[in-house]
């Protein structure tokens, strides 16, 4: 009781204060103690010293010393004292930020021309804006930490149950948590209300799988389930260090005097849900941050676009130009200062700036007057604008596209992030998962092989595309004896019914139905009866391979920890059925690693058998000696269901005598008891016992290609995206799914790279780990030389076929040497389409780096499950599938989508519209500050180099932030070059993206040259006429007067280029135009009233006609260069998609804003779609610019077919001189 009095924890280290038991009381030896250097790696545990914990259970006393740290969560960025200097060093880390900081600082100082407030009002808005928006962020997360550290739950408290908050828990409490709660920390799960110390938990929300899992309690814990027993529960736990690792766990506890092995099965953990069962109690072990769950809350990798950091190097460029601009004004001003411009009063009491006896500090002064007075030459509100586009791009646009809304899973889009949407425009490389992310991940038991004997009659889709691309039709009779449920597609009557006793190797029969209802983790759910049953598996695969069991007669109805019970029919004779329960004594679970799984079991009449069941690779290497020519037979037909594209799996039995079992179960549990390295020696007992095994048969299950894959795959290679597949399954089974889904195919040359050839086999018969690798990496070497030199035969012909690479995990490993990978990246890189196959996830990751640094192209990876998180984090963008393996892969990716097609989507159209606007958007910023700058640039050379601004202070403060903002945003959301539907019937536009067309320097340049051109206009037909104006009072103009015509002019004449850009203009395009320009004019009306040096001065200048003039030529003179330049660019070197808009003007624009889809109720697809669309409002675009007819549209198409034809230039007067179609009016469309 006292122990709750004392505050909820201290938040000092364990380190130092950690007590380990003794030997006599923990049984841990001190070989098992690792040395005090160990040290923590994130996602490799390694305890750190003192390696383990102690935990007193219900006993808070003993354990507030050791300062355990307490239950209480926070997820926030900052805090009421650190927020404000931690979010502007955030702000200040960019590099335009920290510029501008220190011009306000410049401007401070009797150097500057301007008034300081007019640069720290504008950087404080930027500011402002963005700390509000980080505020607001920070405030939600802070109300989501609230709410969960204010979660009630029952503790222990003497012998009653009592509702405490989340974040009052510590380490060593006793809890109870009801059905459908949530665990509140990690927990060693003591007792439960079912039979048996069992319950189910529910892992959504770690790993995204929706399936239940088992737990179990310790036996001796079992009875500790009131709150009167719980309270005489004294235990110490001695456990790992807190770490990440979500499936591992090493601990004992000490109870009774005894040492009792923890195991993952007996933690709870946080963020896990209890589900079927009434309650459990449970004792915490890892609290608050030191939870496994929120040790592995780690944000994703951070990532820069392309653009991005293309776009520093811009801003560094301006600044390049910033300096060389104060250089020109600072050597004049030093050679212009001269006594002999006696008017200027330049005598002796002068000041150091202007002293012309004092040239360098004259240099140096006007230097830093200079740059003050050019600073607007990088705006300040670029990236507060490109950030608002981007943010408005995901959420209005990606997430609420119908297109990619996926109606069976209620799925839509989501972008987790905003910062690479024009990464998505430029992507060439795409490295792709297979399972579950170009096939449906929903397994079907399809075939199998029994003793040497092929079952199962049907035809896969692969066998089906095989068939018709040799020229043969495919006929399918349809079957009156297929049995089809969800998992079960199987045609074969000799299996069915009990029919298999009838065949040559009952025996086998048995023994692999067994098989198949024994060897699994899998949880049934019902009431007992095969109708209603359902399973509950960590992978569909085992689920498959469970109702294949049912189906033939071998129902798995019931699981407890320790027993498995089967309904056999037809077993003993036809028609008998018979409730069997075998006990599981071991399993040994499946990992990457080992890649199978095992289950010892014993029969009623006391047999003892290890059931095992894996990949070929592993299984086949522990099989016993004999047998030839039924592991020959079985090699055989495991390649021929490779090569129907379907998933195998080898079963394998060992029938073990008692002696021999008890002796391996010593060295089993003495392994499951250690805390060092007990995976590692649980992997080395298993290899003793996985041995001599006999060989029962395979399954074959069927993963079908998910809909719409081929169409995508193919539409993104029209784009001049490459697409690479990687995957762990066979060799044959990766080719024919490439076959199915038009990766590969026969017009392709394919170069395959394999491990399974006759001299590589020979090698590893020898079992010579040495030679083998010798042997591997010479082959390898030998297979990439005469591949590369193949392939620059073909590179050398004009119509060279197109190039696919295959090649396999182990020559991938060898492939990837330092001495070797140059040639790898060369064959790789000119092949279309290339299938890495038995390829690990570390692999997947090294692929995609290898090719991301080699290449420097743009990659974008995609996957659906655990595996393919290194491989998602590894390239530029990463998409998540949000699929049946769980959600880790899209907490880890960039953007989520639910089914490949939607690749298309995204990429073809959203990251391609994406990628043109804000390519315009920042060199539109760069031509508009450039042409502000360069007029006050001229004015200095006839103000002697002065200094002497040429616009007031709030003019140039406002030109960015309001006069000129908002229609550069309006035109990154809106703009459109052609629509969805075009994009995605003409891939080949996305090709301008992977080629840069619109950020290229070259484009800059012109942009540079039109702000040069415009800027000479502003300036010198505003001043050079003003000479001999005068006003209505017949005075002559003052500066002030020609600057405010000038700055007029600059306003309406960058604000109408925009228009000049624009692809399509809607009202918004209008309302922000017009606003821009009527804005400039209410600010300078009012503005003039209250500004001593500029009192009145727009009604004195509107009053003159001089004002009017200027205001309709000046803009028409400037613009008209961008305007004749465009005609040409577009009648002689257009662009691909203005060759699309040509053909297509006179066609209805299908622009339809894309809403939200909001499910009430469950409609079909088609129906949703049509509804919401048509409660949306509707716009049509006008497109600009569509007079100039292109000649340059044979090439286009030509260039579709890959056939060179360039322009001519009759081409060009006949296209010239041809006669527009006729209009056809809108009603009639």
């Amino acid at each position: 009781m006292s122990g709750w009095q004392r505050g909820d924890s201290s938040s000092s280290s364990t380190s130092s204060k950690t007590r380990l038991g003794g030997r006599s009381r923990s049984g841990i030896s001190s070989d098992d103690r690792p040395p005090s250097s160990r040290t923590v790696r994130l996602g490799h545990f390694q305890p750190q010293a003192p390696a383990y914990r102690t935990i007193h259970c219900n006993d808070r006393d003993s354990n507030l010393p050791v300062g355990f740290k307490g239950n209480s969560i926070s997820t926030t960025k900052y805090n009421f004292f650190t927020f404000l200097p931690k979010g502007l060093f955030e702000q200040f880390r960019r590099v335009a930020n920290l510029y501008f900081l220190m011009i306000s600082i410049l401007s401070a100082t009797p150097f500057s021309p301007v008034s300081p407030i007019t640069n720290m009002v504008p950087l404080s808005l930027v500011l402002l804006v963005s700390l509000c928006k980080e505020a607001y962020e920070d405030w939600k997360r802070f109300q989501n930490d609230m709410a969960i550290n204010n979660t009630p739950v029952d503790v222990l408290q003497g012998q009653r149950w009592e509702i405490l908050p989340w974040k009052r828990l510590q380490v060593g409490d006793i809890v109870k948590v009801n059905k459908d709660g949530a665990f509140p920390a990690d927990l060693l799960f003591i007792a439960s209300t079912n039979p048996d110390g069992v319950c189910y938990i529910e892992t959504a929300n770690l790993d995204g799988e929706t399936n239940l899992k088992i737990r179990k309690a310790l036996e001796r814990t079992w009875d500790y389930v009131t709150a009167e027993k719980a309270s005489e529960f004294k235990g110490e736990v001695q456990c790992e260090q807190p770490n990440n690792s979500l499936y591992t766990f090493t601990g004992n506890l000490l109870f009774q005097k005894q040492t009792l092995p923890i195991t993952p099965n007996q933690i709870l953990l946080r963020g896990c849900r209890l589900r079927n069962t009434e309650y459990i109690v449970g004792s915490v072990v890892f609290t608050g941050h030191e939870t496994k769950v929120m040790m592995n809350a780690m944000n994703v990798p951070s990532k820069r676009s392309t653009l991005e950091r293309k776009l520093d190097k811009l801003i560094l460029t301006l600044l390049g130009t910033l300096f060389m601009m104060c250089l020109v004004g600072a050597i004049g001003s030093a050679v212009f200062i001269n006594k002999k411009y006696y008017y200027l009063g330049l005598t002796r009491g002068v000041e150091a700036q202007f002293n012309p006896d004092r040239r360098v500090v004259v240099f140096s002064a006007t230097i830093l007057t200079l740059i003050t007075l050019f600073s607007t030459i990088i705006p300040i509100s670029l990236y507060v604008s490109i950030e608002m586009i981007k943010v408005f791009q995901t959420t209005q646009f990606i997430n609420k596209d119908l297109h990619m809304y996926h109606p069976e899973t209620d799925t839509p889009a989501l972008a987790r992030t905003s910062n690479l949407n024009e990464e998505l425009g430029q992507v060439e490389y795409i490295f792709s998962d297979k399972t579950g992310t170009l096939t449906r991940n929903m397994m079907e038991f399809f075939k199998c092989s029994i003793g040497g004997e092929v079952y199962g009659t049907g035809m896969t889709e692969i066998e089906m595309d095989g068939i018709q691309r040799n020229g043969m039709k495919v006929d399918i009779p349809k079957s009156t004896t297929a049995v089809h449920e969800k998992g079960f597609n199987f045609d074969d009557s000799r299996l069915m019914r009990g029919a298999w006793r009838n065949e040559p190797n009952p025996d086998s029969c048995k023994e692999f139905f067994r098989c198949l209802a024994i060897c699994h983790t899998v949880l049934p759910e019902g009431d007992g009866t095969p109708e209603k049953v359902t399973y509950q598996a960590a992978s569909p695969d085992e689920a498959a391979l469970v109702i294949a069991a049912k189906n033939f007669g071998f129902f798995f109805f019931r699981r407890t920890p320790t027993m498995i019970y089967v309904r056999e029919s037809h077993v003993e004779k036809m028609g008998k059925v018979d409730d069997v329960s075998y006990e599981v004594l071991n399993v040994l679970e499946f990992n990457s690693t080992r890649k199978r799984q095992s289950v010892v079991c014993r029969y009623p009449d006391g047999r003892l058998v290890l059931y095992c069941k894996g990949a070929d690779t592993v299984i086949y290497e522990r099989l016993a000696h004999g047998n030839d020519d039924l592991k020959k037979v079985t090699r055989e037909h495991l390649e021929q269901f490779g090569a129907a594209g379907l998933r195998t799996l080898c079963l394998a039995y060992r029938d073990l005598s008692p002696d021999v079992y008890e002796g391996w179960n010593e060295k089993f549990i003495q392994a499951k008891s250690s805390l060092r390295d007990r995976e590692k020696k649980l992997d080395e007992v298993a290899e003793l016992i996985e041995k001599d095994l006999i060989m029962i048969g395979c399954t074959a299950i069927e993963d079908k290609l998910q809909e719409g894959v081929p169409h995508c795959i193919e539409t993104l290679s029209r784009a001049g995206i490459k697409i690479w597949v990687l995957t762990g399954d066979k060799l044959e089974t990766a080719i024919n799914i490439a076959y199915a889904c038009k990766l590969i195919d026969n017009d392709m040359k394919q170069f395959i790279i394999s491990s399974e050839t006759d001299v590589i086999r020979e090698v590893e018969e020898r079992g010579d780990p040495v030679e083998l690798a010798r042997v591997m990496k010479k082959e390898v070497k030998r297979e990439l030389k005469k591949c590369l030199e193949e392939a620059q035969h073909y590179f050398q012909t004009v119509n060279g076929p197109k190039l696919a690479l295959v090649i396999d995990g182990k020559c991938l490993m060898y492939a990837l040497d330092p001495a070797l990978r140059a040639m790898l990246l060369n064959i790789s890189l000119n092949c279309t389409s290339v299938v890495c196959c038995r390829v690990s996830p570390l692999q997947k990751a090294q692929v995609t780096s290898f090719v991301r640094k080699g290449a420097r192209k743009i990659t974008l990876s995609i996957g659906d499950g655990a595996n393919d998180v290194s491989m998602i984090q590894a390239a530029h963008v990463g998409v998540g599938i949000s699929g049946l393996e769980g959600m880790q892969a899209v907490m880890a990716s960039d953007f989520a989508i639910a089914q490949f097609r939607f690749l298309s989507d995204l990429l073809l159209v959203h990251g391609r519209w994406s990628y043109i606007r804000l390519c315009k958007v920042v060199t539109y910023f760069f031509y508009k500050n450039l042409t502000f700058t360069l007029t006050q640039f001229w004015f200095t050379f006839q103000a002697g180099f002065s200094g002497q601004r040429f616009y007031d202070d709030w003019f140039q403060s406002l030109y960015n932030v309001m006069f000129t903002s908002l229609p550069v945003i309006i035109f990154g959301l809106f703009d459109k070059d052609v629509s969805a539907s075009l994009s995605k019937k003409y891939p080949e536009l996305y090709r301008e993206g992977i080629r840069n067309s619109f950020f290229k320097w070259r484009v800059v340049a012109n942009w540079a040259l039109s702000a040069f051109y415009q800027s000479l206009i502003f300036y010198h037909f505003v001043t050079v006429p003003s000479f001999s104006g005068q006003n209505s009072h017949g005075k002559i103009f003052g500066l002030w007067d020609i600057s405010t015509i000038a700055f007029t002019c600059v306003v309406m004449t960058v604000n109408l280029r925009l228009l000049m850009m624009c692809n399509s203009i809607t009202r918004w395009h209008h309302i922000a135009v017009g606003g821009s320009i009527l804005g400039w004019f209410a600010f300078i009306f009012v503005y003039s009233l209250i500004r001593e040096n500029l009192s009145y001065v727009i009604y004195v200048i509107m009053s003159t006609f001089y004002f009017y003039l200027n205001l309709i030529l000046i803009p028409v003179a400037a613009l008209l260069v961008d305007f004749i330049y465009q005609g040409i660019q577009r009648w002689f070197f257009p662009y691909d998609y203005q060759i699309v808009q040509e053909i297509h003007r006179h066609e209805p624009d299908d622009f339809t804003r894309e809403g939200a889809l909001h499910i009430v109720n469950r409609l079909t697809e088609e129906e949703a779609r049509a509804f919401t669309i048509t409660q949306l409002p509707r716009e049509k675009s006008k497109h600009t610019g569509f007079a100039f007819d292109s000649p340059g549209y044979e090439s286009f198409f030509a260039s579709q077919a890959g056939v060179l034809a360039p322009q001519k230039p009759w081409d060009v007067v006949r296209r010239a001189s041809m006669r527009s179609k006729q209009k056809v009016s809108s009603s009639k469309k």
